[in-house]
């Protein structure tokens, strides 16, 4: 991806950074300029996510600021965006990765952990870093800033056995309009990317198959993992005055529109 035109510091932190897509979009962050914040629980992944944008562009490491946390502790959280305000005093960009899958299951066999897991790490701890975010924005100056929230194909249509992804990312919808709306005052831009079926490590399962509505297996498409990264890209590009509140980037072949 071409650099981006010479621009002040532009400052982002990025959740679930160390695997996946938060490490795509956070190299892609550090190629295009911008000083990124790593964050995720495991301190030598968020180390490897560097290594890997210093690899292939040598100097953005320089950039990339590596912060272990636990998106489910608030203190936790508090603590880094903290330190974010104290190096910086300002976030441009926030994008609210982290998530976790739960083994699938019916809502009567899913176990009661599991469900508070899913709750805790992909609705509460995107709460507390938008609410973290949107403290900081709102009284930087100039004020304003970004958080783009991973929402899911799933926050729109499940899968069966997804009763708790499925429930945590439709609450990231109401979230994302929610915060847009109260973020119109403070100058601060909320949108959502929900992603179907990226390749990746998490969804290797998908290309032997895996469980459909009518209760067959199939094989589904996967698209490459740079469709998600210029996706994002282009939204956290964008001036603050334009806003993508939504973005659905999908494998053109998977079952997700029409009747599977």
């Amino acid at each position: 991806m071409a650099p981006h035109p010479s621009s002040p510091a532009r400052i982002a932190l990025v959740t679930g950074a160390g695997s996946g897509i938060g490490r795509a979009c956070a190299i892609a962050l550090l190629h295009d300029g911008w000083t990124v914040w790593l964050v995720g629980r495991r301190a030598d992944a968020l180390q490897a996510t560097a290594a890997e944008a210093d690899a292939a562009q040598p100097g953005a490491a320089a950039r990339a600021h590596v912060a272990p946390a636990d998106v489910t502790d608030p203190a936790a959280v508090r603590a880094v965006f903290d330190r974010v305000r104290a190096t910086h005093g300002r976030l441009d960009l926030l994008f609210n990765n982290a998530g976790i899958f739960t083994p699938p299951a019916t809502p009567d066999a899913l176990a009661l952990d599991d469900w508070h897991r899913a709750v805790h790490t992909n609705l509460n701890g995107a709460f507390y870093c938008l609410r973290a975010a949107f403290g900081l924005m709102r009284e930087q100056h100039p004020r304003g800033g970004r958080i783009i929230n991973n929402g899911s194909i799933s926050a729109h249509t499940p899968r069966p056995g997804s009763i708790a992804y499925t429930a945590t990312k439709h609450a990231i919808t109401g979230l994302t309009k929610a915060a847009a709306l109260d973020g119109r005052a403070f100058d601060i831009a909320v949108g959502q990317i929900d992603i179907g079926n990226v390749a990746s490590d998490m969804t290797t399962a998908m290309a032997a198959g895996v469980l459909q509505a009518d209760g067959s297996v199939r094989p589904e498409a996967r698209m490459d993992m740079d469709a998600v990264v210029q996706t994002f890209m282009t939204m956290a590009r964008l001036p603050l005055e334009a806003n993508v509140l939504f973005a659905t980037v999908m494998a053109t072949k998977m079952p997700f529109v029409g009747r599977g």
